[in-house]
C-alpha cells in the first residue's frame, strides 16, 4: 500500500508558496510517495476555515508540481464537472500528461460547493443534472483521447463539432480517470463503467469493505473486472501526527484492498511534515503489499 499527499491549504503567504511547494515535491519524491494532488476549487472550503483563505487554481499548480517532480502521479482531487467545459478539461489534462511524461490523472466529481459558483458567476445546476453532465464529460474525455475518432459529440448537455486533441496524451491508452465520491447508486456505478480508479472519502477504515462490495456489484452488472480499478481513500477522521501512530492507523486500509491512502496536508511546513511523518510511514506501509 502506498501513501499520497493532498495539498489543500495554501496559508504560507504568497511570497513563500512557490518555494514551499517545490520543497514539498522534493520531499515527496525522496520519501517514495505515489501521489500528489491539489483541490480544484475557486474558494477555500469553509470547513477548512474560511472561503476567504488562499486558494490556488488547480491545474496551474499541477503544472508547477510536474516541473518539480519526476515519479509521483499528479491530479486534482477532484475537479467538479461544472468548473470547465469538458473539451477544454480534456485538453488541460492532456497537457499535464504530456509535460509530466505520462503522470496525469483526471480526477472528476459531481461538484458541490455552491458558494464559489455563485461567487464567480459559474452555473450550478441541480444535483441530478450535474450527474448527467458528469457522465457526458466522461464520455467526451474518452472520445477526445480516442485516436481513431475526432468527430462530433452530441449529448443532452454538451455538443462538440470536433473532438480533436493534438498532441495526444503520453499515457496509454489515456490518462487515468479517477472518480471521487462515496455515492452507492450513481457515483460508484460511474466508477464501474468509466473509471480506472476511485477515491473514497471515509471517516474510518471500517466503511471500506462495504463500499468496495457495492463497487464490485456494479462491476459485475457491467461486466467489468473489479480488480482492474485502483482503489484510493482520503481518511476524514483525526490521524496521529507521528510516524509510528500514523503507520498503525493506516495499516487497516491495506486488508480490504486500498492501493493508496491520500493524506490531507496540515498547515505549516509541508516538506518537514512529509520528511518526518509521511515518508517513514510510507516506507513501512509499502511492505504490507
Amino acid at each position: 500500500m502506498r501513501l499520497g499527499v493532498h495539498i489543500n491549504r495554501f496559508n504560507q503567504g504568497a511570497a513563500r508558496l512557490g518555494g514551499d511547494l517545490a520543497a514539498a515535491c522534493a520531499a515527496a519524491e525522496a520519501g517514495g510517495l505515489g501521489w500528489l494532488s491539489v483541490m480544484d476549487h475557486y474558494f477555500q472550503m469553509e470547513h477548512n476555515d474560511a472561503a476567504e483563505d488562499p486558494m490556488l487554481e488547480a491545474y496551474t499548480t499541477l503544472g508547477f508540481l510536474a516541473a518539480h517532480t519526476s515519479t509521483v502521479r499528479l491530479g486534482a482531487l477532484v475537479t467538479g464537472v461544472t468548473y470547465r467545459h469538458p473539451g477544454l478539461l480534456a485538453k488541460i489534462v492532456t497537457t499535464l500528461d504530456v509535460v509530466s511524461g505520462g503522470r496525469a490523472t483526471l480526477g472528476l466529481g459531481a461538484a458541490w460547493y455552491e458558494r464559489e459558483h455563485r461567487g464567480l458567476g459559474v452555473p450550478f445546476p441541480p444535483l441530478g443534472e450535474r450527474f448527467e453532465r458528469l457522465e457526458e464529460t466522461l464520455r467526451i474525455c474518452l472520445r477526445m483521447w480516442d485516436p481513431t475518432d475526432d468527430g462530433p459529440f452530441e449529448g443532452e448537455h454538451y455538443r462538440l463539432a470536433e473532438t480533436l486533441c493534438v498532441p495526444a496524451p503520453v499515457s496509454a491508452p489515456h490518462p487515468e480517470i479517477m472518480i471521487g465520491g462515496n455515492g452507492e447508486r450513481k457515483t460508484l456505478r460511474l466508477v464501474a463503467r468509466y473509471a480506472d480508479a476511485c477515491n473514497l472519502l471515509l471517516p474510518s477504515a471500517d466503511e471500506v469493505p462495504h463500499k468496495l462490495d457495492v463497487l464490485r456489484r456494479h462491476c459485475d452488472d457491467v461486466g467489468r473486472d473489479h480488480d482492474a480499478i485502483r482503489k484510493t481513500v482520503v481518511p476524514l477522521g483525526h490521524l496521529p501526527d507521528d510516524a509510528d501512530g500514523l503507520t498503525a492507523a493506516l495499516a487497516r486500509y491495506a486488508e480490504p484492498g486500498i492501493d493508496t491512502v491520500v493524506l490531507r496536508s496540515p498547515d505549516g511546513d509541508l516538506a518537514r511534515w512529509i520528511d518526518g511523518v509521511v515518508a517513514p510511514a510510507a516506507r513501512r506501509l509499502a511492505e504490507l503489499g
